[in-house]
């Protein structure tokens, strides 16, 4: 399951993008075109703040955007399955009563 995610980003972002029908220059409130497409070629990293804000114009979820890189090109069911549970039990460690 452990996958690269920065190497993923590009991949996760131009997929997701490209299924909601959304164009680069859609972007344009949050960043230039040139920056998402340096994103999208993996020659940018996107800061947390950044990913609130592509995920906002893509209509998702930001951690649906980080979970896509994390899980890379073929998801299966069983892995998005693994990787929420990993999730849900680490968070749950730090939760407070």
């Amino acid at each position: 399951m452990k996958r690269h995610p920065k190497s993923n980003f590009p991949r996760a972002l131009r997929s997701i993008r490209k299924a909601r029908g959304v164009a680069q220059e859609e972007f344009d409130q949050v960043s230039s075109r040139t920056y998402v497409s340096a994103l999208e070629r993996g020659v940018k990293a996107p800061t947390i703040g950044k990913v609130e804000q592509l995920s906002e114009v893509l209509r998702v979820h930001p951690l649906t955007l980080m979970a896509a890189a994390y899980l890379g090109d073929r998801v299966m069911p069983s892995d998005i399955t693994r990787l929420l549970k990993i999730v849900a039990d680490e968070l749950a460690e730090f939760a407070t009563n």
